[in-house]
């Protein structure tokens, strides 16, 4: 059984659109896209948390080796995982939307708690 979702996409190409849905999650604090790259993203943005928490070196370098902008590493490990201090998990939730306009697509948003 697979663990994560391939989501239509090439290796690369979801990786990289994962990436960047985390980026823009930590960065605005909340992103709209489809119900099943917002489960994506949340797993990994959690994740991200987690390395935040643990403030270390190698946490930071390892959040910066996923995270594409500095400037959002330095935010999540300053502003964003203190706030996360006394709470085991569940630092996102995914809000269902509905269906998509043009395609049906079912739509939800990402939000940090």
């Amino acid at each position: 059984m697979a663990r994560y979702r391939k989501l239509g996409r090439t290796t690369d190409h979801r990786k990289a659109m994962l990436r960047n849905q985390v980026t823009s999650l930590l960065r605005d604090g909340r992103i709209e896209t489809t119900a099943a790259k917002a489960k994506e993203t949340k797993r990994m943005a959690d994740k991200m948390i987690t390395l935040g928490k643990r403030g270390d070196l190698h946490a930071r370098r390892q959040a910066l080796a996923y995270i594409y902008d500095e400037d959002v590493v330095k935010k999540l490990f300053d502003e964003i995982a203190p706030n996360y201090a006394d709470r085991n998990g569940g630092y996102t939730r995914v809000l269902r939307l509905g269906p998509r306009r043009g395609d049906g697509a079912e739509m939800a948003i990402v939000e940090l708690v």
